[in-house]
């Protein structure tokens, strides 16, 4: 947009609402969650942060498989956290806590929390009654949860994805644009 010899930049805000799924901890579920997070992360604009929460979510997934057990009904949260994103798996075996381990050069296992100690800003564990919540937080960049990213191409893929949720999203969309 032009106005009297001055460009006027226009930025979207993004709307990050969290989001949760259910999924049964198998092998083969891990690669499916990467996807679906490498997904949302692109419409969501933090791209930058797409190969440490795919790698996040592999480690805390595959600790579920490993420690509590293959079939293991369990649930993908992903959320804002002021400008963090955070990560959580939830499940049902309050006894099997993640721990970081000093895993040496000739260790087989035990490394997958040390990989998340060393990307995310943070990590911890909630224990509630009837399950635990193991979770960690990455820096985005962002200055705020919903800051400005994208534009035009962010509307058409939330409008996508909300179509293959069966979601719908505010505002009125028409062919693949939102009318403003």
């Amino acid at each position: 947009m032009r106005r009297e010899g001055v460009f006027v930049i226009q930025e979207a805000c993004v709307s990050r609402k969290a989001w949760n799924l259910d999924f049964t901890a198998e092998p083969e579920e891990v690669a499916a969650l990467r996807r679906i997070m490498r997904l949302h992360l692109g419409v969501w604009g933090l791209s930058d942060v797409t190969d440490a929460a795919q790698l996040c979510v592999s480690e805390l997934v595959s600790n579920i498989i490993t420690h509590v057990g293959v079939g293991t009904p369990a649930t993908l949260a992903v959320s804002m956290n002021g400008a963090h994103l955070r990560i959580e798996v939830h499940d049902p075996d309050t006894r099997a806590l993640p721990t970081l381990l000093d895993a040496n050069v000739d260790s087989e296992s035990g490394r997958g929390m040390a990989l998340i100690s060393a990307i995310a800003v943070r990590w911890g564990v909630q224990l509630h009654p009837d399950r635990k919540v193991t979770w960690c937080e990455l820096a985005t960049g962002l200055t705020a949860p919903n800051g400005p990213l994208g534009g035009l191409s962010v509307s058409r893929a939330e409008a996508l994805l909300g179509l293959c949720a069966g979601t719908q999203l505010p505002g009125d969309f028409e062919a693949g644009r939102r009318v403003q």
